[in-house]
């Protein structure tokens, strides 16, 4: 009976870590909060009811344990230094000089994740076991803090490690998710309370309470982004190490992107920032780290900061603002948007009346009503966004807001994307659709049509001069009923009609990108061009022929196949062909390429840096060679051709046993050619 019960103990024991492990690291639980507390509170009468199995690193040590006299003193074996900050791009432009200098190579490799607005803790674990929490202190002492560090959610007991290393020191960001921090809020104000301001300082607080109980009470997470002192293990670089500690149970700063050169650098970082509004939690900023490890033990630190990363910050402005109505917005690709309609509320000299919530899961992951006060960011280059619902002010008078199971603009039934959170109008005619499309079609990233603005393109459809793309390049025919228009002279509608008769010359890359083909961007768009030459040939290809081409992969491929293969698709297709637009041009091959070429229809990557010619140089030998230039290494890549200094491109060839060659090796390969 005795092992029966150790065992029943051990053995809820792990299915509470598992649950721990898929709720923090994972992100996808597979129980329910009630079942997880129905498991929990089984474990703790167990172990009350046989204290001889009592664990240190049971789960249910993590709901707290006894108050404590005061926090001492913990020296930092590795200093845990604050980060310099970058507020302009130019300052960006010149750390990267300064560091490709340095190293005397043409490009570096980053990785780029969010700057959590959280509080730095370092978690210490000695043969896996958990053995210190520790504030950062003034960067050389901090607070031991370990009584509350054991009640942090995703902050393990003990490594999932059957071998852990002797030491490891995990530094990151402790966190109150934006939800949970408005609940916290609400209670504060019912219990007549001052409640916190933001979440951080309610982070802060917690971890400074001597009663681990009631630091439990406000949902601390904890997300790891650094590494302190360390035995028994190393790793190449800082993709590889969050992907270690990920396996030993860590939950990890979420989203982490990398780039090489600075060009698509700040591309990941544009990227990012657009995606601000979605988190769960508060930012202030991009932080940029070299990936390479050995490199930043080469540049060391300053007395305060290391050299080898740059905290890219906005300056934060944010009010509290009424939400008078939720509206929905349809998207040129059918995307069915929530918007909160706000009362207007100044922010950093801007009025701000309306902020979008993304997406049903997100207004639903918000929990936003109508009525409802919330509070509104503004930051950097980043739109206005709703942060988080002042639940405490709720009076009882706000109202659900019910997404519609119909496109308010076409009335077609909507549908939800296969595994994916947007929800859709999947009528191509949809008014809504038409106008954001047409608007998109003559916007500067697609056809640049001069004299085309959103306004226009309102007046045409409303007077019903056009119903779709191809009769933009009818509407010279109409010019009489043009002029009739509410202030539309005659010079601007003969800007109008040379515009769009211009756009007719535009290449193909820019045509692809106005269609408004799902995931089709000016990227895409190019190498479709590169690849085919012209629509006729696309629309000939299979989703596997599209797939098999560097950059396109399988969830663009299947949306250009359904494009071309659909009826919509191919009548507007055959009426721009009629009219006169450039279908884009055959694809030639040079005259120096064979089949017999070693290149000919290989998918070859050049990196590093290169002694006898530029990379672009190598990049034009292997287009003339038959070979396909690519810019990233996947498992379709066949060769790598690799300078000085190659980096993680040079890492995931050799994971993916693509052959690699030398500067020399590949100039000797060209020679072979008869």
């Amino acid at each position: 009976m005795t092992n029966a019960i150790k065992q029943q103990i051990e053995n809820i024991r792990k299915q509470l870590e598992t649950h721990n492990t898929l709720y923090y690291v994972d992100a996808s639980p597979q129980i329910s909060d009630r079942e997880y507390d129905q498991l929990m509170s089984e474990l703790q009468q167990l172990e009350s009811q046989h204290p001889e199995y009592y664990s240190p690193n049971s789960p249910s040590q993590k709901v707290g344990g006894t108050p404590i006299d005061g926090f001492q003193q913990f020296e930092h074996r590795v200093p845990m230094l604050s980060i310099d900050n970058a507020f302009q791009e130019q300052e960006l432009v010149d750390w990267d000089a300064g560091l490709r200098k340095t190293f005397e190579v043409e490009d570096l490799n980053y990785s780029v994740e969010y700057k959590i607005d959280g509080v730095a803790m370092a978690v210490i674990y000695e043969n896996g076991n958990l053995v210190r929490g520790v504030t950062r202190g003034n960067g050389s002492v901090g607070d031991d803090i370990t009584s509350n560090a054991r009640i942090v959610g995703g902050v393990p007991l003990r490594l999932n490690s059957e071998t852990p290393p002797p030491v490891l020191e995990v530094r990151g960001e402790v966190v109150i998710l934006n939800e949970d921090f408005s609940a916290f809020q609400a209670a504060q104000v019912a219990a007549g309370e001052e409640p916190f301001k933001n979440p951080r300082n309610a982070a802060a607080g917690a971890l400074k309470l001597l009663d681990p109980k009631e630091a439990y009470k406000r949902s601390l997470r904890f997300l790891a982004h650094g590494v302190g002192f360390v035995e028994g293990i190393a790793w190449d670089n800082y993709i590889e190490f969050l992907s270690s500690i990920r396996n030993l149970g860590l939950p990890v700063t979420p989203n982490v992107d990398q780039a090489t050169g600075f060009t698509e650098l700040m591309k990941v970082v544009g990227e990012m920032m657009e995606g601000v509004a979605e988190l769960p939690f508060e930012v202030d900023g991009i932080v940029i780290k070299l990936n390479n490890l050995s490199q930043r033990e080469a540049l060391g630190t300053t007395s305060k900061s290391p050299r080898w990363v740059r905290a890219y910050k906005w300056v934060r402005y944010e009010a509290e603002t009424k939400v008078a109505a939720i509206s929905i917005q349809v998207g040129k690709t059918g995307t069915l948007t929530p918007v909160a309609e706000l009362e207007p509320v100044e922010i950093d000299g801007t009025t701000v009346s309306r902020a979008s919530l993304h997406n049903r899961d997100e207004l639903e992951r918000l929990g936003v009503k109508v009525g409802d006060t919330v509070l509104v960011e503004k930051a950097g280059k980043i739109i206005p966004h709703v942060l988080r619902v002042n639940l405490a002010a709720r009076t009882g008078s706000e109202t659900e807001f019910v997404f519609p199971a119909t496109c308010p603009e076409c009335q077609s039934n909507v549908l939800q994307d296969e595994g994916g959170v947007y929800v859709r109008c999947p009528n191509p005619s949809c008014p809504a659709q038409l106008r954001e499309t047409l608007i998109f079609f003559a916007s500067r990233p697609a056809m640049d049509i001069d004299g085309l603005g959103e306004k226009l393109v309102e007046q045409l459809l409303d007077a019903k001069l056009i119903d779709g793309i191809p009769s933009l390049y009818r509407l010279h025919e109409r010019k009489d009923e043009l002029l009739k228009l509410e202030r539309q002279a005659e010079r601007s509608i003969d800007r109008l009609l040379s515009g769009i008769e211009a756009s007719k010359q535009q290449p193909l890359w820019r045509l692809l990108t106005g269609l408004n083909i799902r995931h089709v961007g000016q990227s895409n768009a190019r190498v479709l061009e590169s690849a085919f030459g012209t629509t006729e040939e696309i629309g000939k290809q299979t989703a596997e022929t599209l797939g098999a081409v560097d950059d396109i992969g399988p969830v663009i491929a299947t949306s250009v196949c359904q494009f071309f293969s659909s009826n919509f698709g191919q009548q507007v297709l055959a009426e721009l062909t009629s009219l006169g637009l450039n279908m884009g041009k055959p694809v030639e091959q040079s005259a120096q390429a064979s089949e017999d070429s070693p290149l000919f229809g290989k998918s070859v990557v050049v990196t590093g840096t290169l002694v006898r010619m530029t990379r672009e140089e190598a990049n034009e030998l292997i287009r003339t060679h038959g070979g396909k230039s690519a810019s990233s290494v996947s498992r379709k890549t066949n060769f790598l051709v690799a300078g000085d200094n190659a980096g993680s491109k040079l890492t995931k060839a050799q994971s993916l046993g693509v052959a690699i060659l030398t500067e020399d090796e590949f100039l000797k390969l060209l020679e072979t050619e008869t």
